[in-house]
């Protein structure tokens, strides 16, 4: 499904992270995008993260003006970020490893925290970002989800940490059992993603649908990600060797109701993401 959002779109739905936190269409302008054929729904290419058409391509002219918009977001800052942090807990002296970290804003508070984190992330401008923002407090390097993590030992972290970056996976289990491999026995790893509901709102079809989804959002950035139902997810975590010890549908941040009032109002009748903290078993475990 492939959909350019035109006019003078100011709404802001959602902020995702990493090779997602930037504004999508407004919901007057996607709801009447058209729906892709039964073929495409699965359609799949060889590009691991993003195609270059898409994601992988835009980083490159639209990283810096990424950062700038997400340090400040509503959806990122008081909404996201709050609820992946929380769940990570207390990370003081902890190894962290930032799976898709693009400019290291969460890197940047979970170093402040205490952890002793190492980030990736596809893009090398995103990487250069981190870098600048990070300087010699983390590790960060180019690493595509893509690829094994060739260059991180086994059970090397005590946790991990992936905001808003699982959706533009295509294959997520293997790069979410590289992440398991890495992690110590009852290492912990938070997700944060697209909730389905709101994708399935704003998509239209069946929920159950798992589709490549495709457009242009309102700063001119074309962005690619996945929906799929709740289930699917869930099915995948537990194939790449994870248990899901909580699921958490956030509520924003009590200041954004100051801060961004429409936004509030609308996050606390309907849900924008979802997160998942998830354990890593110990060795001689049941699977889930």
């Amino acid at each position: 499904m492939t959909v350019a959002v035109t006019g003078p779109l100011t709404c802001q739905n959602r902020y995702p992270r990493g090779h997602s936190d930037v504004p999508r269409p407004c919901a007057a302008a996607a709801s009447a995008r058209p729906r892709a054929a039964p073929g495409a729904a699965r359609a799949r290419d060889n590009a691991g993260v993003a195609s270059e058409s898409g994601d992988r391509a835009y980083w490159r002219t639209n990283a810096a003006d990424y950062a700038e918009h997400a340090a400040h977001s509503s959806y990122n800052a008081l909404y996201d970020r709050p609820a992946v942090l929380d769940l990570l807990g207390d990370v003081a002296g902890q190894r962290l490893l930032d799976a898709g970290c693009g400019p290291g804003l969460y890197a940047e508070e979970l170093v402040r925290r205490g952890a002793r984190v190492t980030g990736f992330d596809q893009s090398p401008d995103m990487v250069r970002l981190a870098r600048s923002r990070l300087g010699a407090a983390a590790e960060v390097r180019v690493h595509d989800l893509a690829e094994p993590l060739d260059w991180a030992d086994e059970a090397s972290f005590d946790l991990a940490v992936m905001a808003l970056v699982i959706h533009h996976v295509d294959d997520r289990v293997g790069a979410l059992r590289e992440i398991c491999r890495v992690l110590r026995p009852l290492g912990r790893l938070v997700v944060s993603t697209h909730h389905p509901v709101g994708d399935w709102r704003r998509q239209g079809g069946s929920y159950f649908d798992t589709e490549v989804i495709e457009e242009t959002w309102v700063r001119g950035w074309q962005v690619r990600y996945w929906r799929q139902p709740l289930t699917r997810t869930c099915a995948e975590f537990a194939e790449a060797g994870f248990w899901i010890e909580r699921l958490v549908e956030p509520l924003p941040a009590p200041e954004m109701a100051l801060a961004d009032p429409e936004h509030d109002e609308r996050l606390r009748h309907e849900p924008g993401f979802i997160a998942f903290r998830l354990v890593k078993p110990p060795p001689g475990a049941a699977r889930a």
